[in-house]
């Protein structure tokens, strides 16, 4: 295992920001921490860094203890904090120079160039930090991560404050980073985690509260399923139209209907079919499917 995480409760005074947290990332995976602000995301994120210690458990990292070894284990984690912290004044890679002097990297400087390619800065490494996009600070932060070439990558709320280009940028950008890479990823961007996590753990008040793969977190939800709406020019008979296989709840709402059916069988047919025979007008018929955000709301309100 990458990281695995044992009973890990954390105190702050009187307040427990987590709770006998418990999981473990196996090697190569990429998955999304998610969770509402002040869920415990960025401290249990600061104790897998080493940056926090835990009131109580432990974590390994690459089978070793981080409580007893974190100046060790630093070297094979890479970490971008929410709020990137960056030397404004200095140069792109003056500052990447620094930072592997400080992991006393050999042939720094082509390192240096290697992960300036790699994270797509070579247009703007001749410039000040300070003078940067917001995009490419993030660029610049996941560079400084990357630059021991860590087996582990922690990232914090990496798109945090971009447009949607620099998102989807900073997105392809991790996708190719964690084929060869763990990677724990957090974010408050739904689209996001489906489209690179291939496992989501959810935190709220300090507790786990779903550890599924990406595309089967829907079973543990009760909003799982698909969601039609219908407007009829009257009010059906409710109990016929729950005869219609694959209709699993009918709730009403105004003047349309919230049908919760079946995922694998559409229903829409039958339901055409229903105001036919029933000499109804079908004023509006949409279809939803229940995503990953609905889940969130579910498990986190």
């Amino acid at each position: 295992m990458s990281v695995t995480v044992k009973n890990v409760t954390r105190l702050f005074g009187t307040q427990k920001a987590l709770d006998d947290v418990s999981f473990s990332i196996s090697s190569g995976e990429i998955v999304g921490f998610l969770g509402p602000n002040g869920a415990g995301k960025s401290t249990m994120m600061k104790i897998i860094t080493g940056y926090l210690t835990p009131t109580s458990g432990s974590v390994e990292v690459c089978d070793i203890p981080v409580k007893e070894h974190s100046l060790e284990l630093r070297k094979k984690i890479g970490y971008l904090p929410e709020h990137n912290p960056l030397y404004l004044d200095m140069y792109v890679r003056e500052y990447l120079n620094m930072v592997g002097g400080i992991y006393k990297l050999k042939n720094i400087k082509g390192k240096t160039e290697d992960i300036i390619n790699i994270t797509g800065l070579t247009p703007e490494a001749h410039k000040k930090i300070g003078a940067l996009s917001k995009g490419f600070r993030q660029r610049v932060g996941l560079a400084q991560a990357l630059i021991p070439d860590p087996e582990v990558l922690i990232l914090d709320e990496p798109t945090t404050g971009l447009d949607p280009n620099q998102i989807l940028e900073v997105r392809n950008l991790i996708t190719e980073i964690g084929k060869d890479k763990t990677i724990m990823l957090s974010t408050h961007i739904m689209q996001e985690v489906e489209a690179i996590c291939e496992r989501v753990i959810i935190i709220n008040n300090g507790k786990i509260v779903a550890d599924e793969a990406a595309d089967g977190l829907m079973s543990v939800s009760s909003v799982s399923g698909t969601m039609i709406t219908v407007e009829f020019n009257e009010q059906p008979d409710l109990k016929k139209l729950e005869e219609i296989e694959g209709i699993t709840g009918i709730e009403p709402s105004g003047n349309k209907l919230l049908i919760k059916c079946d995922p694998d069988k559409d229903i829409r047919p039958e339901i055409f079919s229903f105001a036919v025979n029933n000499d109804l007008i079908l004023l509006e018929i949409s279809k939803e499917e229940r995503d990953l955000e609905a889940v969130f709301h579910e498990l986190t309100m």
